[in-house]
């Protein structure tokens, strides 16, 4: 009797660390979306810029926040991504503005779609990374999975936490 129950014990911390690990696997992974999705964000940002297709001020102001976003160190990304999402809300958030810039120049179209579909990306990439870090956090707070250092030496992932408004110009 006693050797079944260490048999199920044992295969149930066999399965909390399996699926421990595949939780970490998973964080690993939707950081590597989040982390494309706002390199994509930052290069339509900046294509937008460079493109001659804004006012100028506009222009140097975003291209400076893109850039800033693409080079900055890990310990500053998030609030140069916060930073890029504030200089996009205060320049392409007018859906009136927009529309009437849209009339008159023919190919901002195309390059206001391609970033607004940036800007959801991020937002949406952002939101499942934090759920898949809850969910190693809700895991890790196990008594069990404490005691037996089922993680091993893994750093307990933490949630992205930045600015991701969509522009209201750029939303639709």
């Amino acid at each position: 009797m006693i050797a079944f129950v260490l048999l199920l014990l044992g295969v149930y911390l066999s399965w909390t660390a399996g699926r421990l690990d595949r939780l970490h696997a998973r964080v690993d992974a939707s950081q590597a979306v989040l982390e494309a999705e706002l390199l994509r964000r930052s290069a339509s940002a900046l294509e937008l810029a460079t493109a001659g297709l804004l006012d100028p001020a506009t222009s140097v102001v975003m291209a400076d926040a893109a850039s800033r976003a693409r080079v900055v160190g890990a310990e500053h990304r998030y609030q140069a991504e916060s930073d890029l999402t504030a200089v996009l809300c205060a320049g392409l958030d007018a859906p009136e503005d927009l529309a009437a810039l849209r009339d008159e120049v023919q190919d901002l179209d195309a390059a206001l779609d391609e970033l607004g579909m940036a800007c959801r990306r991020v937002a949406h990439a952002r939101r499942f990374h934090n759920e898949m870090v809850r969910g190693v956090q809700r895991l890790r707070r196990k008594a069990l999975v404490r005691w037996l250092r089922l993680a091993g030496h893994a750093p307990l992932p933490e949630t992205v936490e930045f600015d991701d408004t969509v522009p209201r110009g750029l939303s639709g």
